[in-house]
């Protein structure tokens, strides 16, 4: 089962009503999630996809984070929203809560905290082992490294600012985004960022 754009919208506003929509880490977030829901329905409109996959790269964008609707939390918020996303059968969008943040499907390249059971991790380190990405993964994994605060960052920024926040970024990660925008921009044959509109974007309201 794949859940339609019309309820992915009312679960990405079930999340941000839940919060205070002032508060500025909120607004943070919620610019962070509708770029890179944007970004992917552009990079897959430019890959020539058909409207059906690109309605669902724009999906996934927009519900990849979706596991934080439960709280703040860092690594919790993957399997937050992959179990979430199974329980409703909705098995697609679960897989990419669980790969966005993992290039190289390993957890030893989070960045953030281990704010996961036990439990939790194992489910997370299960279901990464038993994973294999596909195009849409990869996808998300790079609109999730250009979505910043304020819109489309320039790739190196983006790692580069996470990397003053928390003191480390993992190499092996940094050069996986780099070559998966190197990747989407061969294979449209055209700039990552003019594609994604870096210096125009302005967040749609959502109705």
């Amino acid at each position: 089962m794949l859940i339609d754009m019309i309820e992915a919208k009312k679960a990405f506003k079930e999340y941000v009503k839940k919060y205070n929509p002032e508060d500025e880490k909120i607004k943070i977030k919620i610019v962070h999630i509708e770029k890179a829901a944007e970004n992917s329905k552009r990079i897959a409109q430019n890959l020539g996809l058909s409207q059906e996959d690109v309605e669902l790269a724009e999906l996934i964008g927009l519900l990849h984070d979706i596991g934080r609707k439960f709280g703040t939390r860092h690594l919790g918020h993957v399997s937050d929203g992959y179990t979430y996303m199974k329980s409703l059968g909705y098995d697609e969008v679960a897989k990419i809560c669980l790969t966005h943040s993992f290039n190289n499907h390993t957890v030893d390249e989070y960045i953030g905290k281990f704010d996961v059971s036990e439990e939790e991790l194992t489910l997370i380190k299960t279901r990464l082992a038993e994973t294999v990405y596909d195009e849409y993964d990869l996808l998300i994994q790079l609109c999730d490294s250009l979505a910043g605060a304020d819109g489309v960052l320039d790739i190196e920024e983006r790692m580069n600012d996470v990397k003053r926040r928390y003191g480390s970024y993992p190499q092996d990660k940094w050069d996986s985004n780099i070559e998966l925008m190197h990747y989407f921009e061969k294979r449209m044959n055209q700039n990552i960022y003019l594609v994604c509109e870096k210096d125009t974007f302005v967040p749609e309201e959502l109705a």
